[in-house]
Order: structure tokens, then sequence, then C-alpha cells
């Protein structure tokens, strides 16, 4: 057995909820999606409206796989080379030249570890904060989101209410596209749209309206 969160709305604020279900060990596509359906039928159980996505490659569904970081590009870049070349350190960064290699080697490259406290992040010369969390991850998707996918292909989201990434381990990491995902779902609740948030309005409505209960 293994347990995830999924990320849904819940009074106009983004939650999460953790699931417990039969794990598909094995790195073969094909188990990962069986890992996904076990995690979507313990969702469904709990919630019989429940119509959950999985927000990565491993998705069945088209949007969902259009949706994963790996697919979604900013600039012409792709996401994961905007987010760790934006990083700022107190010894150092950014490091703009991570733009330009492989999205692994970015992530992977020896400064990210090397270079001291993660302090910020820089984009188009505006640093974000590391608080609220993840906002400055969100903030990136939802622009690559808008970047890569036409307004009826958007509006497509709203279509399931519920939001995993089978990938994502709460205990390693923070930022995950599942939540952003559900971000998206509430800014379409909520202006039908995906709208041209600043960087200052962006913080707020994220301190207003993604909440971080504990995860597994």
């Amino acid at each position: 057995m293994a347990k995830r969160p999924a990320f849904f709305i819940r009074q106009e604020k983004v939650v999460q909820d953790i699931f417990s279900f039969e794990w598909f060990p094995g790195f073969a596509i094909s188990q990962k999606q069986k890992s996904v359906e076990s995690l979507h039928h313990a969702i469904q159980k709990a919630d019989a409206d429940a119509r959950p996505l999985e927000i990565s490659t491993k998705s069945k569904v088209t949007v969902g796989m259009n949706l994963s970081a790996f697919h979604l590009r900013l600039n012409n870049y792709t996401l994961e080379n905007v987010f760790q070349s934006s990083k700022v350190f107190s010894n150092g960064g950014p490091y703009p030249d991570l733009l330009d290699v492989p999205p692994k080697a970015a992530k992977r490259d020896e400064r990210l570890h090397n270079s001291g406290n993660l302090k910020a992040f820089r984009y188009q010369n505006e640093d974000f904060p590391l608080i609220p969390k993840t906002v400055f991850y969100d903030f990136i998707y939802i622009a690559a989101v808008k970047n890569s996918f036409a307004a009826d292909e958007i509006k497509e989201i709203s279509s399931y209410n519920y939001f995993t990434d089978i990938e994502f381990n709460p205990a390693k990491s923070i930022n995950t596209q599942a939540r952003s995902a559900a971000i998206i779902r509430l800014l379409l609740e909520e202006y039908g749209e995906l709208p041209d948030f600043s960087k200052e309005d962006f913080i707020q409505y994220h301190e207003e309206h993604v909440v971080y209960d504990p995860l597994i």
C-alpha cells in the first residue's frame, strides 16, 4: 500500500487529502498507470462525485498528459528549465544558462546544491518569495498553461474535480503540477478564464486560497 495526496476545491480554497491505495512497483509506464488507477479508485470510493485527473506523462487522458510540466513551455523553454534557472541563493544565482540545457541536466546542476541557501526566485526581473510555499512554481505553471493551451482546452480542466500526480511525494518535495492544476480549476470557477495576475496580486490570491495541510 502507498499514500499520495489529491488536490481539490473546498469552500473556495485549494486543499488536499491523503489517500491509501495499492502501489504497483516498477518503472514501466503501465505499472505507473496501474498505480494511478488504484489511487483514483480510492478517491472515488471516498467521494462518489469525484472526477479525478492525473497530471503527468503517466496520465491516460490527453489533457492530463499535456498538462505535464515536461510538456509545458514558457517563453519557448520547458517549465523545468525556467524553474531551475530562476533560483537565487545566498552565494550565487540565478543561473540563466540553465535555460539552454536538457531539463534533467538543469535540475541536477551542481551549482543548485553548492550555492548556499535558497533565498528567492527571479523571473522577468522580479523576485518571488519562498513564502507562500509553491507560489512561484504555481505562477509559472499557470503562465505556461496560458502559453501552451487554447482557451477551450484550458476550460476542459473544469471537467475534473480531483487532481493527482503519481510521481509527487510530499516527503521529498513541495511543488506539484497537481496542486497547480487545482488552482487553475478554482480560477476558472471564479473568473471563467485565467486572469493576468501581477506578481503581487497572485501572491495575495495564493495566500487566501491555497491551504497547506500536513500531508504524509
